[in-house]
């Protein structure tokens, strides 16, 4: 991806997602600013996962455009994007080390020594199998892959579902350390709102498959006088 005068990372406009029995994702206009943490919130049903398999480059709109990085996702978008899927795609049967390896092999932007320093940061044992890892420590082996990758885009479906508050707090500060602005764009989908909030430079809440609220977390708060886990129970509630 260049770096042109363009401010931008993301640009979709008027992206719809439909599959046999739904309309997923409903005329979607939105800039996403490089540089940025970018929380993308919502129910479960919003859209959220369809929206960012869509700027991966694993799905492609039904109608709309859609641009990342100044050009259009296709099936060469993981030489410029990392992206964490919400399921387990990791092997049991192998290594913490085995893994971090095996992934090294796929991308020629892999930083082993970022890898070796965020292992210890989050405590993972490297000759452990991933069989027998938690769920909390799978989520944050899951997370080392994803941000061991020197590339502008890294989007995050759901990276803290279902694990426990230390795992959580953990990949959170994580995520606010190994964050390189000049570099990077994260996009990152969560229900996880509080814990989440001092990450975000923007958010964007779905609703339907619809924009219902795209703005900068200081613009947000200040509008509704509260936080962001305040204004999804007025979204939502």
């Amino acid at each position: 991806m260049s770096n042109t005068e363009n401010p931008f990372i993301i640009e979709l406009k008027d992206i719809h997602k439909k599959y046999l029995l739904k309309h997923a994702v409903r005329g979607i206009d939105v800039q996403i600013k490089k540089g940025t943490i970018v929380g993308l919130l919502g129910p479960n049903g919003s859209g959220k996962s369809t929206l960012l398999k869509m700027m991966a480059g694993l799905i492609y709109p039904t109608a709309g455009s859609i641009l990342v990085g100044g050009r259009k996702p296709d099936v060469h978008n993981k030489q410029h994007v990392a992206y964490l899927p919400e399921i387990d795609h990791l092997y049991g049967w192998m290594t913490v080390k085995e893994t971090l390896n095996f992934v090294a092999g796929f991308y020629k932007d892999w930083q082993a020594d970022k890898a070796a320093e965020m292992l210890v940061k989050m405590e993972l044992d490297e000759h452990q199998k991933v069989r027998n890892l938690s769920k909390g420590m799978r989520a944050r082996l899951k997370l080392i892959v994803a941000l061991s990758r020197k590339v502008p885009l890294i989007l995050l479906d759901e990276p803290f579902s279902g694990i426990d508050p230390s795992s959580r707090a953990k990949i959170i500060r994580s995520i606010i350390s190994e964050f390189q602005s000049e570099e990077q764009t994260i996009v990152l989908s969560t229900h996880s709102v509080n814990e989440s909030e001092p990450m975000f430079d923007d958010v964007i809440f779905l609703q339907k498959g619809q924009i219902h609220t795209f703005d900068s977390t200081e613009n947000l708060r200040a509008t509704y006088g509260c936080s962001l886990e305040n204004i999804w129970e007025k979204v939502y509630g």
